[in-house]
């Protein structure tokens, strides 16, 4: 099974991370990266794996990025990554003892959220589909989130990834104001009612990031993790706070245009 196994990363400057990523995937015959145009020593760094095939393209979307790397793969499996995840040993181990049913169509993982290299109690990283068969995959975009579609059963995996991003703060603010506009073009689609019910309370505006505070505060424990806690509490605050800010700016731009039309058409 680990044989048919190809992962796929997506780069863009992630010297920070890369090695501990790719570390973890000796085991991997080919690496697939697609790089949307790195100016720091992320391509130095990935020369060092002989395995990896870095793949060059211009960013549009996560979905298409990721869709033009599966097009590439020329296994049966893949091994679907972000360049600031780490599989753990256990998952490793796992990797090899799988033997899926021909209804298996993929497999999702749980993650340890870490901050600088410190595990913390909880998080709101969900669990993802992170293993699928090529043949019944494909990537749409939602918001400034990416997802793949399987077309067939997702089992669980006992193993755990974690995730550990340590670039700077100030490339996470400038990402979140690009997340934030994405984010609200989603929310504010027409199809709102196939929305899911956390998508509906941030279309509220405030009551998302206050209920975020509390949340990853108090019943996923981060209070009890320090200041590492408090780090990623207020990360996820903030990431909140920029969404509803761009709704209710919008929608106090969409309510204001009504009337300047009227002002126009009522003057001489």
């Amino acid at each position: 099974m680990i044989d048919e196994i190809t992962p796929l990363i997506l780069t863009y400057n992630e010297a920070p991370n890369i090695r501990r990523t790719m570390d973890k995937l000796l085991w991997a015959r080919r690496i697939i990266v697609v790089d949307s145009g790195s100016t720091d020593e992320t391509i130095k760094l990935l020369g060092a794996y002989p395995q990896v095939e870095i793949l060059h393209r211009p960013f549009d979307s996560f979905a298409d990025q990721c869709n033009y790397g599966l097009a590439q793969v020329n296994s049966s499996w893949v091994l679907s990554l972000d360049a600031d995840y780490e599989i753990s040993d256990e998952l490793a181990r796992e990797f090899r003892t799988l033997q899926p049913h021909d209804s298996v169509a993929g497999y999702r993982a749980r993650f340890i959220y870490r901050i600088h290299g410190r595990p913390l109690r909880g998080s709101l990283y969900p669990p993802r589909t992170v293993l699928y068969r090529k043949s019944k995959a494909f990537y749409q975009q939602e918001g400034h989130m990416h997802r793949v579609v399987v077309q067939g059963n997702v089992l669980p995996l006992k193993g755990v990834i974690y995730h550990d991003d340590r670039k700077p703060l100030a490339r996470w603010l400038l990402s979140q104001f690009r997340y934030a506009r994405e984010e609200a073009d989603y929310l504010l689609e027409p199809w709102q009612s196939t929305l899911r019910r956390t998508d509906k309370i941030r279309l509220m505006g405030w009551p998302a990031p206050f209920g975020v505070f509390m949340y990853t505060l108090f019943v996923k424990g981060c209070l009890f993790d320090g200041w590492r806690g408090w780090y990623y509490v207020m990360q996820r605050v903030v990431a909140e706070t920029l969404i509803a800010l761009e709704i209710v700016d919008r929608r106090r731009l969409c309510a204001n245009r009504p009337a300047d039309k009227d002002r126009r058409s009522s003057s001489p």
